[in-house]
């Protein structure tokens, strides 16, 4: 009888269909069941590890069912014994509020270092505690994961072992990941954990990369990659690490649609075992940053009457330090396709980067770019690179062209010129900073929408002291002043918005829910609190995390300042 490794993880759904994602022991026919209606497939393999995505159509809108997961017939999912509630797959409904719940950065708590390091809990594990108590009417629709599902430069001890016994850790890349083989290993630690496997089996979720989950400093700049391709070790790094990205992680963003019109799934489909066309895809997907035509990994997702885009912010980079771009050309065409294509009454965008950034630090990293730029001659640019690399000097704002031209985009859309009247909001949703706040953008000219940005980081991680500081000293206007002078300093044009932070910075393990209700919206701030002593004689191992509402603030309504 064949086996489940890992899932079953819910990954798209919408009003009338689903897609369920599993791993296997063995090649098998892969079947769901959810009440009348159902989807078989059969596995696809990849350097001998078998996969399966299986699409349900026929469900009915706005409902709610429970689903079995079969290996040649036999039951492997709901596993024997559980105690959880049974998985779901809840369809979406017109003119029902959307919960989109989101977050990022999450070392896993199995074989991980985080008792030792004192962190508060997952922050997700306690999340599955509480709606595996809750009634269903209640779990959010979506889970959103902008990045560092995995951590393939900082390993566990139990990934390490696991290396040891593959090769010779006293050579490069040492105890980071080296392959796709040893990528496997950080996906069974992250989703293997009961409460996590249990919660992506019932909460569909969407999900996007950022550089940890390949290495830190991810295509920070051109000067980067070329240090990483002078390395023995690093084409087979990133061919694994998009490779198994696009397995693990991107195929379930993709509607069945698309699904079933990528050229790249029908190729693996096709032959006994897909590693050869992945690794083609995969090294092609890594040139783009070069300026080779490479994959597209945004993608798109209508929840009722929110339009969710997801921008790729680390692949797709172009670093040419003549024409540094976030996204190449095609993709920003793509996105401002999808801004225009049919009304919506929110726009959301995720990007594991900020957008926004605390004041003072948006104007350190601009000055930073046009220092690497040579605005001050050869010694500052060198000077800025080392900057840049040292403090991760790289997000929206030191790709200013990038930020630029998305401000334009959202006074557009917040304008009403996109084709359809302005949604009432926009919001920019990102992690990556290891803290959380929300930011609202003002424009010179005001627009029908509100436009904020949303931080929410880390899930399972923690933040060193200084950086608090460094981080709550990027909010003060005093600080803001003294940025500005180093703006002007290297020729930075000023900024064509202007933004506050209704809220934060907060530290700790969080996940933010944004809440859409008709034209209202709210965004719920919730971090974990460690297990609550339990009462004498009660085994310790039964206490269970907490959570704890940081802020529960409106998105609509009165505009604050």
């Amino acid at each position: 009888m064949p086996t489940l490794l890992l899932g079953p993880l819910l990954r798209y759904v919408g009003e009338h269909e689903a897609s369920v994602w599993v791993e296997t022991a063995a090649p098998c026919t892969v079947e769901v069941r959810a009440g009348d209606a159902s989807g078989t497939e059969t596995t696809f393999t990849v350097s001998g590890h078998h996969y399966a995505l299986v699409v349900l159509t026929g469900l009915g809108s706005g409902s709610s069912t429970p689903y079995e997961v079969l290996l040649e017939g036999d039951r492997v999912w709901p596993l024997p014994g559980s105690a959880h509630p049974p998985s779901r797959i809840r369809t979406l409904a017109t003119g029902r509020p959307v919960r989109l719940l989101f977050g990022s950065c999450r070392e896993p708590s199995l074989g991980s270092r985080s008792q030792r390091r004192g962190l508060d809990p997952d922050v997700m594990d306690a999340y599955a505690l509480r709606m595996a108590s809750q009634a269903h009417e209640e779990w959010p629709d979506a889970l959103l994961m902008l990045g560092y599902q995995i951590y393939a430069d900082e390993t566990s001890p139990d990934v390490q072992n696991f290396i040891r016994a593959r090769r010779d850790v006293r050579r490069a890349p040492k105890l980071e990941v080296a392959d796709f083989e040893e990528y496997t290993r950080l996906y069974y630690e992250s989703w293997g954990d009961p409460n996590i496997r249990w919660l992506l089996s019932t909460l569909p979720s969407c999900m996007i990369f950022d550089d940890h989950d390949v290495r830190d400093d991810w295509n920070t700049s051109h000067a980067w990659r070329q240090e990483m391709q002078a390395t023995p070790w690093w084409e087979e790094r990133i061919t694994g690490a998009l490779a198994s990205y696009w397995i693990y992680q991107h195929l379930g963003n993709l509607s069945p649609a698309d699904l079933a019109a990528n050229e790249v799934y029908a190729a693996v489909r096709a032959v006994p075992d897909g590693e050869g066309p992945l690794r083609v895809f995969a090294q092609a997907a890594d040139r783009e940053a070069d300026g080779a035509k490479g994959a597209m990994w945004s993608y798109r997702r209508d929840l009722g009457h929110v339009r969710l885009l997801v921008i790729d912010s680390r692949c797709g980079r172009i670093l040419d330090e003549n024409r540094r771009s976030m996204i190449g050309e095609a993709e920003f065409a793509w996105i401002e396709a999808q801004v225009e294509d049919g009304p919506y009454d929110h726009l959301v965008v995720g990007t594991s980067l900020p957008w926004l950034l605390p004041r003072a630090l948006h104007d350190v990293e601009s000055w930073d770019e046009a220092l690497c730029a040579g605005s001050r001659g050869r010694l500052f640019a060198r000077f800025g690179e080392w900057l840049r690399r040292a403090v991760d000097l790289e997000h929206w704002a030191a790709f200013r062209e990038s930020f630029d031209r998305l401000a334009r985009l959202f006074a557009r859309v917040g304008r009403g010129e996109h084709g359809f009247a302005a949604p009432a909001t926009i919001c920019v949703v990102s992690g990556d900073v290891h803290h959380t706040y929300v930011a609202e953008a003002h424009y010179p000219a005001s627009l029908a929408s509100r436009v904020y940005q949303i931080t929410c980081s880390p899930i399972h991680n923690t933040i060193p002291r200084l950086m608090r500081f460094v981080f709550r000293m990027g909010w003060s206007h005093r600080t803001e002043r003294a940025t500005h002078a180093l703006g002007r300093f290297a020729r930075v044009p000023a900024l064509p918005i202007y933004w506050h932070h209704p809220t934060g910075p907060h530290f700790g393990n969080e996940l933010a829910l944004l809440v859409f209700d008709g034209r209202s919206a709210r965004v719920v701030l919730e971090r974990s609190l460690p297990a609550a002593k339990g009462v004498p004689g009660e085994d310790e191992h039964g206490w269970k995390p907490g959570l704890a509402i940081v802020v529960d603030q409106p998105l609509t309504g009165e505009s604050s300042t």
